[in-house]
């Protein structure tokens, strides 16, 4: 395997990063540039009963920024999400309108596919624009400017280009892609990660970290996000244990909210693998939280790539384990995965299939549902027939 190619690549961030336990009180004053009002999208219950978003929404109001309307949600975003929302806001846009979300993956998913959609002049569902599954629309207007506070450490979806949309009838969960939806703004602030349960916490972290892992064995890696890879999973191995012990420790949750968001940048420019091309069968099959089916396939995704990736696993076990030079590639690649098997039992995120309900009549219809995108970056091509078995070893 190549350390990429350092005389061609391309990349692509958010405009523009602040970051900093604090720094969402400048909310205000850094919006402004964008518009006047903002479509508000909220995916934190927990921040609006402790009149979080309520003072968030005063410092915009300071600042000469009205609300155009408040969306609240709960789960991850399905069509009938987007397509209403759009419905109910296209006939009320004015210019210097911009979309603000607060929230985990799903909210800032939601604010990142209504921001694209608003301004296009067809009136088609967000369906028709997903890849491989509508009728392969693409933007024409550029998408609103988009501001994306996030309030979980995991996806990094406030520096990626791409929304994620589900569908349960029919079962499906794509991307609508564009390098316009990259956030004009990724405001991180991890004193909004303090409120989350363990539960989030645990595995959108060890969404950060599969994302990581998979970004730097992918075939699309490239030198910027290897080392972006390597800042960011030691801060990850760091910070996630102890949060485990102690949720209210800030320094951590500055650490992983730091990773979550290089781990985000090295996706966006260098693609994912096998976890994140199965997660997605896992989700609309068995509505398994995206973080979780991560966190269970991370450790068969090491093994399965561990043959010829070993070379690149090795140097991360050498960063992360300090393990003496000598130690040979494979030996140094076992340690690394049982390293990462020890976090997920420390953090209690599923390790089979059974500890989410899921029974194995299931494995032909998810090993048959995860292609896509992101399985196209994994190191190492995989037949159905190849991901079933891998499903059936940790049924």
């Amino acid at each position: 395997m190549t350390t990429g190619n350092i005389n061609s690549y391309n990349l692509i961030f958010p405009y523009k990063i602040v970051f900093g336990a604090g720094s969402r009180r400048e909310l205000g004053v850094l919006a402004k540039p964008l518009g006047n009002r903002a479509v508000l999208i909220i995916g934190s219950r927990t921040l609006e009963k402790l009149g979080i978003i309520r003072q968030l929404i005063a410092d915009l109001e300071t600042s000469g920024i009205s609300i155009l309307s408040t969306e609240t949600i709960s789960h991850e975003p399905e069509t009938i999400d987007v397509d209403r929302l759009v419905e109910r806001l296209r006939n009320s846009l004015l210019p210097r309108d911009f979309v603000l979300t607060i929230g985990g993956g799903a909210a800032l998913d939601l604010g990142k596919a209504t921001a694209a959609l608003l301004p296009q002049t067809q009136n088609a569902s967000v369906q028709d624009y997903l890849e491989g599954v509508g009728r392969g629309l693409k933007l024409e207007a550029a998408p609103l400017p988009l501001i994306a506070v996030p309030t979980t450490a995991g996806t990094g979806a406030e520096a990626t280009k791409n929304a994620v949309i589900s569908s349960y009838q029919p079962p499906f969960k794509k991307s609508l892609r564009d390098d316009r939806m990259m956030p004009r703004l990724a405001l991180i602030d991890p004193e909004l990660s303090l409120h989350c349960p363990a539960k989030v916490t645990a595995e959108s972290g060890m969404d950060a970290v599969t994302q990581l892992f998979e970004s730097y064995v992918s075939r699309r890696h490239q030198p910027v996000t290897d080392t972006l890879v390597e800042q960011g999973l030691p801060l990850a191995f760091e910070a996630l244990p102890k949060l485990a012990r102690q949720p209210d420790d800030l320094d951590s949750r500055n650490k992983i909210a730091h990773a979550a968001l290089l781990s985000g940048i090295a996706l966006a420019n260098a693609g994912l693998g096998m976890a994140h091309g199965i997660a997605p069968a896992l989700g609309v099959h068995c509505r398994i939280p995206h973080g979780a089916a991560c966190a269970l396939m991370l450790p068969s995704t090491l093994r399965t790539n561990a043959g010829i990736c070993s070379e690149r696993y090795a140097r991360l076990a050498r960063l992360l384990l300090r393990l003496d030079s000598a130690i040979s590639d494979d030996i140094a690649t076992e340690k690394l995965i049982n390293k990462v098997e020890e976090l997920c039992d420390l953090l209690g995120v599923p390790r089979r299939l059974s500890d989410l309900g899921i029974d194995s009549s299931m494995i032909p219809v998810l090993a048959k549902d995860s292609k896509g995108t992101s399985m196209s970056g994994n190191p190492k091509e995989l037949s159905t027939e190849e991901i079933a078995a891998i499903l059936r070893n940790i049924a």
